[in-house]
């Protein structure tokens, strides 16, 4: 929320803002954060209240410095209508910007004998200093201006009856330059000012009250609403405009003097110095040309480059105060960077003309001697205690009204859970009065922290790393190209971002190494907190550009006609009726999946010509929001289609992108059996499991109670089907024929330990594999590419997290009596290629002389139908076989026959498969088509 509004009238002052479509907010992390958290705020707002220190300036650059790090580092572009949530991100940014203007400036001085910030004069530094703040500054401009003036405005068509008055004059320039003027121009004098009001007691603890009388003060104020420092701020300026104005008709008017300046040294020495005051003269300013970096009176340490840039640089902070009265100005996009670039090259001018004017008008002695020069040179010198007194008050107030505006919105989005419950309460027209009592509480526990004298070097490493952030946010929306940011300033570009980042970055670690490291880490350690504290948002992501910008490109560069065996890896293609009686399947496929592309599909029967409008398109969110309570990598497609053996393949068609397209599809088992509801078992979705989630989560619309009622219950055995077995038959056909693997899974609800909680590492579990077709015992080769596929699934999910430990079994048939011995040459043979395959397995050998027995053979001379029919007491054996020596596997991974060709047959097809796998847990029935295993060099 802007400081210049109250409560209630920034609700209504946002609503323009609300049609450009960008909201400056959280990330994770990826929320750079997007992210997704609300980068640093809870740090930077206890800092921010060092701004409310009346004792010191860099207190407030400090704090100003803090908060700019969170500022638009995740940014997002999203068009049309904002949710009620959005508004509140909206206020939040905003908030962010005016406290940033805000906390620039300072408080009322205090009694203090030497400058709090040693802040040498302009001729000790050199000359490029201020070009060099300025152009750092300069490019930050550009990009705060870009990014607050996004996208294009909407109208809705309706009356206006928006509050907002200010123009950009009033609105932003007078704020910028307030705020810059009012950090270096007068507290150079708090020393002198000091001096000038010894009538009152002077002690730590009389400093500490006159300290917390002013805060007292701004608490008032602030209690009653923002709008009083927006109709201040101009009369404020006015004031601080005639203090400028004094000094510089005192180069002129005030005639040559000589001063005696005296410094208390260590002991009881004291140190004398003759100082001048020359009046306008070419000789004084060329001896002051040089830089010639001296030692400062105040800390008895030698100035230097960095050290000069590191003070200069707050006296061109500010460039972000428009935004202070955001929520009064008529058109943000338009007077927020025309505003700032206006105030920016007024006061670059009037720091220069001052320079230039002091360089000549005083010696060196008096410059590097005395830093409340200014106050002995001006015709009357209340002007400049006047200007102090003001710029630093109005300053106070603007930080305090900031900080509770943020802290405000902190505890709207339920960051910090229960502590900053109370700032969410706000008045009845909308001011946050609990929240500006706790930012009061906090400065007033500051203000017995005492003087922050030497922290000038900190508050600017703060400042550049902020600029850099703002920097980084417009060229995150530049290089995202995003349609809906065009903005109108168009006097930047991804080049001028980069150097600002650039610069920024550089000067920073000129200026201290340490601490600009330390500040990196700093927030980045935030930036991972607050990512994976904070709950699920419903405002964009600047994270979310990226990435597609990213992929899509990636995706180009994917090329199919480049894949090779070696790099094979599965994609699956799941098709899922109904999750209710899916999700342990769900989860097993997702271990199984080895990092490739995974596609939960489904087929919503119907035809759109007779349906008014597309049901699938509602359908998303609830599968979606499914994926994430089950905790799966998995992306959804669902498609209409007047049969699920046509929408199926529709899917194995379309689903995907370029080289991320499924290579296997994966079914559930046709059977007789009544599924079981996994809804009703699993306590993440359960009633009782609401109570435990995060209060302040976003769902996307999607509740657990609406989530449940979606998906139908599970079938019952009167229940219709919506499947034949000749269609069933069929789809494994079509995948078959569109060279897509195939895998059949059954029983998989009986699997546990697959969840996302689960601490499962297959210690205990045990993967059977038997590569061998067993439908049709005269095939003994273990090397087509079936069986290979069947062992590359194996290795797969044991490489998986949740299996990484299990043990594999390789089962082996074997006829024994047979005169035939070629089986163990062929044993061999068998391990040689699981040594050349890399695959870490004990191999079975079981004889099933007694299962054959049972086989029908053809007669001699007739070749072996592929799907003749086998007689019951044969499949009976085999699956007396699997369960004898898998009854104990976690899972099994059967050879599955090629269908048949004719549908009459499906029936037929179907029960053999039934009759095998019957009561033998969960198993994976894998028919490969396409080779996955490499062993050449």
């Amino acid at each position: 929320m802007a400081t210049s509004a109250t409560g209630g009238e920034c609700r209504q002052s946002l609503q323009p803002l609300q049609s450009h479509g960008f909201l400056l907010s959280r990330d994770t992390p990826e929320r750079i954060t997007g992210g997704r958290g609300v980068s640093w705020l809870l740090c930077c707002y206890w800092a921010a209240h060092f701004s409310q220190h009346p004792n010191s300036r860099d207190s407030s650059a400090l704090s100003a410095g803090l908060l700019r790090l969170h500022l638009s580092v995740h940014c997002a572009c999203e068009p049309g209508h904002l949710h009620p949530a959005e508004t509140r991100r909206d206020r939040l940014k905003w908030s962010i910007w005016s406290f940033q203007a805000g906390s620039e400036s300072n408080c009322v001085a205090e009694d203090q004998r030497t400058n709090p910030t040693n802040l040498p004069p302009p001729t000790m530094s050199n000359e490029r200093t201020p070009l060099i703040t300025t152009g750092v500054c300069g490019l930050t401009t550009a990009a705060c201006g870009a990014v607050s003036d996004g996208s294009p405005e909407s109208s809705s068509g309706s009356p206006s009856k928006d509050p907002r008055k200010l123009n950009t004059f009033f609105g932003v320039m007078v704020p910028t330059i307030l705020s810059m003027f009012s950090i270096v121009l007068f507290l150079r004098s708090e020393s002198s000012v000091s001096e000038g009001v010894r009538v009152l007691p002077q002690s730590y603890w009389y400093t500490v009250l006159y300290s917390a009388v002013v805060l007292l003060l701004c608490l008032l104020v602030c209690l009653v609403g923002a709008h009083i420092y927006s109709r201040t701020a101009f009369i404020i300026l006015l004031v601080v405009t005639i203090s400028l104005l004094s000094i510089f008709i005192s180069s002129v008017a005030v005639k040559p003097q000589e001063f005696n300046i005296t410094h208390k040294g260590p002991g009881n020495q004291t140190f004398r110095y003759n100082a001048s005051y020359t009046g306008l003269s070419a000789t004084t300013l060329r001896n002051n040309l040089g830089s010639a970096y001296s030692l400062d009176y105040s800390t008895n340490s030698v100035m230097s480059f960095a050290t000069v840039f590191a003070v200069m640089f707050t006296s061109c902070t500010g460039i972000m105060a428009g935004a202070n009265m955001s929520g009064e100005l008529k058109t943000p996009s338009v007077s927020i960077p025309k505003g700032t670039i206006v105030a920016v090259f007024y006061t670059f001018t009037v720091y220069v003309l001052l320079f230039i004017l002091v360089s000549a008008t005083c010696d060196r002695t008096l410059l590097i001697q005395d830093y409340g020069f200014l106050q002995r040179i001006n015709i009357w010198p209340p002007f400049v205690t006047i200007g102090i007194y003001c710029a630093s008050l109005s300053a106070a107030m603007c930080s305090m009204i900031g900080a509770s505006r943020i802290l405000h919105a902190l505890a709207l989005d339920h960051l910090f859970g229960l502590p900053l419950a109370p700032a969410a309460i706000t008045s009845a027209s909308g001011n946050p009065w609990v929240a500006v009592l706790y930012t009061w509480a906090l400065a007033q526990c500051v203000v017995f922290a005492g003087q922050l004298n030497a922290v000038a070097s900190l508050v600017t490493v703060f400042y550049l790393l902020a600029y850099a952030a703002v920097d980084l946010a417009c060229l995150a929306l530049e290089w995202a190209s995003a349609p809906n940011f065009r903005p109108t300033f168009q006097l930047f570009s991804w080049h001028t971002c980069l150097l600002g980042i650039i610069s920024c970055l550089v000067m920073m670690f000129v200026i201290n190494p340490v601490y600009s490291s330390g500040s990196i880490v700093l927030l980045l350690l935030l930036l991972l907190f607050l990512h994976y504290r904070s709950p699920t948002s419903s405002w964009g992501y600047i994270s979310q550009a990226l990435i597609f910008h990213q992929v899509r490109k990636y995706l180009l560069m994917l090329d199919v006609r480049k894949d090779h065996v070696k790099f094979w890896r599965p994609q699956v293609l799941l098709m899922v009726a109904n999750p209710r009686s899916s999700c342990q399947l769900i989860l097993f496929v997702n271990q199984l999946k080895k990092g490739g592309l995974y596609v939960l599909g489904h087929v919503q029967l119907g035809d759109l010509d007779s349906l008014p409008s597309d049901p699938v398109q509602q359908q998303y969110n609830f599968w979606l929001s499914l994926v994430d309570k089950l905790g799966v990598k998995a992306f959804v497609d669902l498609t209409l289609s007047p049969s699920v053996r046509q929408g199926t393949q529709h899917l194995l068609r379309i689903t995907g992108l370029g080289g991320m397209k499924p290579n296997m599809l994966i079914l559930g088992f046709y059977d007789s059996s009544t599924p079981e509801d996994f809804f009703l078992q699993d306590a993440a979705f359960c009633d009782s499991s609401i109570e435990r989630g995060s209060e302040g989560e976003y769902n996307f619309g999607v509740d657990l109670p609406s989530l449940q009622a979606h998906f139908p219950p599970v079938r019952h055995v009167e229940s219709p089907r919506w499947l034949s077995p000749e269609e069933y038959i069929g789809i494994v056909s079509d995948a078959i024929k569109m060279n897509k693997n195939v895998c059949l899974g059954r029983y998989f609800y009986q699997l546990e330990g697959e969840g996302k909680d689960s601490k499962v590492d297959g210690s205990e579990r045990t993967i059977d594999v038997w590569p061998l077709n067993l439908l049709q015992p005269g095939s003994r080769d273990y090397e087509d590419v079936c069986s290979l596929f069947l062992l590359q699934m194996a290795c797969v999910l044991n490489m998986s997290s949740k299996w990484r430990y299990a043990r594999m079994r390789i089962f082996l048939n074997v006829e024994t009596e047979s005169s035939d011995q070629g089986w163990v040459v062929n044993e061999e043979t068998f391990r040689e290629l699981l040594k050349k395959l890399r695959i870490r397995a004990s191999i079975k050998i079981v004889p099933w002389d007694s299962v054959v027995q049972h086989h029908t053979q053809p007669e001699a001379g007739q070749p072996a139908e592929p799907n003749q029919a086998l007689s019951d007491d044969f499949l009976s054996a085999v699956n007396c076989m699997l369960i004898d020596h898998s009854s104990q596997a976690a899972v099994r991974f059967l050879y599955l026959p090629r269908p048949p060709a004719h549908h009459s047959q499906s029936q037929q097809y179907l029960s053999q498969l039934e009759a095998v796998t019957n009561g033998l847990g969960p198993t994976l029935l894998i028919h490969g088509v396409t080779p996955v295993t490499y062993t050449d060099l």
